[in-house]
């Protein structure tokens, strides 16, 4: 097929690219990071012993893991298997203990797969939190969260721009609606 004209206000390059002959091999398409990270999650809330088989290696889930850790959750992951054992802690997530005034800091670089429903897990449980991450992700807006948040009675602040950091004083959740 030829090509189209130039148009006077855009020139146009063609490169056309002749069938070579067939293609054959097995490929397997990278795992979502957002359902994983959900499951790690609920697995963490869960009780018991949760097995979390073909886990994709990405920066989100590792900031998953790592902030569940932090939180005293035991993980235990095999890279290489694509696997994470996460013993559940069978309700809300409290902060560690910590001393009088200390939050629990959790790093979560530029994973709003983590951020997000970290922040609104966290609201149900008890303690100090501030959960940050890199400079991009503190151009990433969680003011709608963190409103929601507020209406049900956490005491929930985010930075002026309505970006993280998110910080957290939560005395565990109590039921309410929340309105936007």
């Amino acid at each position: 097929r030829a090509p189209p004209r130039a148009s006077a206000t855009a020139a146009e390059e063609w490169l056309t690219l002749s069938p070579t002959g067939r293609i054959r091999g097995e490929a397997e398409p990278p795992g979502s990071k957002t359902l994983p990270n959900r499951v790690l999650l609920l697995a963490a809330l869960s009780e018991g012993v949760t097995t979390v088989e073909n886990l994709l290696d990405s920066d989100d889930i590792r900031y998953m893991l790592g902030a569940l850790e932090a939180l005293g959750v035991p993980v235990e992951c095999d890279v290489a298997a694509r696997r994470c054992v996460i013993t559940g802690r069978g309700g809300p997530l409290d902060a560690p203990g910590l001393g009088a005034g200390e939050a629990a800091e959790l790093f979560l670089g530029n994973a709003g797969t983590a951020m997000r429903p970290l922040a609104a897990v966290l609201g149900a449980g008890r303690g100090s939190f501030v959960l940050d991450g890199t400079p991009r992700m503190r151009e990433r807006p969680i003011g709608d969260l963190v409103d929601g948040m507020r209406q049900l009675g956490i005491d929930a602040t985010c930075s002026d721009t309505a970006c993280p950091p998110v910080r957290l004083e939560s005395a565990g959740l109590k039921a309410g609606g929340v309105a936007r």
